[in-house]
C-alpha cells in the first residue's frame, strides 16, 4: 500500500476521533475526496517540474502516533528564543504540549485549532475564515481532510499584541517515521498587529515529513510579521503551505530563513484585496549537502494602488539544489500597482545547482513592475580586496557572503530574531564572525 492509499484508508478511522457534527465536518469530507482524485504532486506538473516527492514519500510514515513522549524543557531549550518574552504554542508528534506552553484568552486568543473547532464561541470565526483562501490541490486538501490540531491566533480591533508568539512544533522519534499534518488559522483584526515566529524541528534522524497549511488574513490596516525558521535535521522534509489575504491598507511580511531538512517545499501566496496595500516576502537559503529547497511564490494583485516586494538570496554548495519559482499576477483594475521582485543566488560547487524562473503577469497599463535573477560566484576581486587587508580566506568568504543577505536581515523587525539568525548563518558559514548585522 503506497501513502496515498494508506491516507485515503486511514480516512474513516480518522472520523471516528473527531466530532462529526464539527462545523468542518463536510469540509473534510469533501477534501479528502479531492485529495483521492489528485494524490500528491509530480514533476509533470509546471509548479512542480524542479522538485520530485519520491524519495520522500517511499517511507511507511505513521499517520497517527501510538506513544506519547513527554519531552523536558531543557531537551528542547535551545529551539526557543529567550531573549523575548513570548506566548507559546508546543507541539509535540503533532500533539499539544500544555507545560512547555503560555497561551492566553486575554484581550485576544493564542491557543488551539482543537478548541476552536470543538468550542461554539469559535464558530463564527471558523465558518468565515477556515479553509476560505487554502487552494483546493492535492496536498492543501490533504491538510484539510486530517485538520485536527495546529495554532489558533485570533486578534481582535485596535490591539497591538505586545509579546511575539512562537509557534514549535517537534518530533520525537517515537516512530520509525512519523507524518504530521499541522493546521493554523491567524485572524487579525482591524488596525491590530501581531509577530509570529514558527518553527518545526526534528529530535530524531528518523524520517518525518510535514504537510503544514497557514491561512493568514490580515483585515483592514492590520499588521502581520511573520518569521519562519527552518533549520531541522537532514531527514526531516517540510512542505509549508502559507496563504495571506489582506484587506485595505494592511501590511503583511514573511520571511522564510531555510538552512536545514531533506526536502523543504514553501507554497507562499499573497491575495490584496483592497487598495493601499503592502505585501513583502523576503528569505534566505543555505544548504549544502544534497539537501533541496523550492520557493513557490505568488503575489495577486487585484486592486488599485498596491506594493508587493519579493527578495530572495540562496547559497548553495556541495550537491545541494534550490528552486525559485514566484509570480506576480496584476489584474486590469490594479492600476498604479508597484510591485518589485528579486531571486540572487550564489553557487560554492560545481555540483550545487539552482533553478530559478521570476514571472510577471501584468494585465494593468500603469504599474511599475521589475523581477530579474542572477546566478554567480563570490566576486574575485572583493576577496582579493579582503584578503590583502589581512583578512583569512575562510572569513573573507564569510564576511562577503554576510554582505550578500544582509539587505534581508535589514528589514527583520524582531532583534533577537536577527541576532538568532546571524548566528545560524555563521554556524552554517562555519565561522565565529564576531559581531551582528
Amino acid at each position: 500500500m503506497d501513502l496515498k492509499e494508506k491516507l485515503v484508508s486511514s480516512f474513516m478511522a480518522f472520523e471516528d476521533t473527531v466530532d462529526v457534527h464539527s462545523p468542518i465536518h463536510d469540509i473534510r469530507t469533501e477534501a479528502i475526496k479531492t485529495f483521492e482524485n489528485e494524490g500528491f504532486p509530480s514533476k509533470r506538473e509546471e509548479d512542480w517540474k524542479y522538485t520530485s516527492l519520491n524519495s520522500v514519500l517511499k517511507h511507511d510514515y505513521s499517520v497517527f502516533p501510538k506513544h506519547e513522549n513527554a519531552l523536558e524543557f531543557k531537551d528542547i531549550n535551545k529551539y526557543f528564543i529567550h531573549e523575548i518574552d513570548a506566548y507559546k504554542i508546543i507541539f509535540i508528534d503533532g500533539k499539544y504540549s500544555s507545560h512547555l506552553s503560555q497561551t492566553t484568552h486575554d484581550g485576544l486568543d493564542v491557543c488551539l485549532m482543537s478548541s476552536a473547532l470543538n468550542k461554539p464561541k469559535y464558530r463564527l470565526i471558523i465558518e468565515n475564515y477556515f479553509n476560505k483562501i487554502a487552494p483546493k490541490n492535492g496536498l492543501s486538501s490533504l491538510n484539510t481532510a486530517f485538520s485536527a490540531e495546529g495554532a489558533y491566533i485570533h486578534v481582535p480591533k485596535n490591539k497591538l499584541v505586545e509579546k511575539p508568539i512562537q509557534i514549535i512544533h517537534f518530533s520525537t522519534g517515537n516512530e520509525a517515521a512519523l507524518m504530521l499534518q499541522p493546521r493554523n488559522l491567524i485572524v487579525v483584526d482591524e488596525n491590530s498587529h501581531v509577530q509570529i515566529i514558527e518553527r518545526h524541528q526534528s529530535l530524531t534522524d528518523n524520517p518525518v515529513l510535514t504537510n503544514s497549511v497557514t491561512e493568514i488574513f490580515a483585515n483592514k490596516r492590520a499588521i502581520v510579521d511573520y518569521y519562519k525558521i527552518q533549520n531541522d535535521n537532514e531527514n526531516a522534509s517540510l512542505i509549508d503551505n502559507t496563504f495571506v489575504n489582506q484587506k485595505q491598507e494592511s501590511h503583511a511580511k514573511v520571511h522564510t530563513f531555510s538552512f536545514g531538512g531533506k526536502l523543504i517545499r514553501n507554497n507562499l501566496n499573497f491575495y490584496q484585496n483592497g487598495e493601499r496595500i503592502d505585501s513583502t516576502m523576503k528569505g534566505i537559503t543555505i544548504i549544502g549537502n544534497k539537501q533541496h529547497v523550492d520557493h513557490n511564490t505568488l503575489v495577486h494583485h487585484i486592486e488599485p494602488n498596491c506594493e508587493s516586494h519579493q527578495d530572495y538570496k540562496g547559497i548553495f554548495t556541495d550537491s545541494s539544489t534550490g528552486v525559485f519559482n514566484g509570480k506576480v499576477v496584476v489584474e486590469k483594475l490594479a492600476q498604479k500597482t508597484n510591485a518589485f521582485q528579486s531571486n540572487n543566488n550564489i553557487l560554492l560547487s560545481d555540483k550545487a545547482s539552482i533553478n530559478t524562473k521570476p514571472q510577471l503577469e501584468i494585465f494593468a497599463d500603469d504599474v511599475k513592475c521589475s523581477h530579474g535573477c542572477t546566478i554567480g560566484q563570490l566576486d574575485d576581486s572583493a576577496l582579493f580586496y579582503l584578503r590583502s587587508r589581512g583578512i583569512p580566506e575562510k572569513e573573507a568568504r564569510a564576511l562577503l557572503m554576510f554582505a550578500f543577505s544582509n539587505n534581508v536581515l535589514d528589514s527583520v523587525r524582531i532583534p533577537e530574531i536577527k541576532n538568532r539568525i546571524t548566528k545560524i548563518i555563521a554556524n552554517k558559514l562555519g565561522v565565529n564572525i564576531g559581531f551582528d548585522l
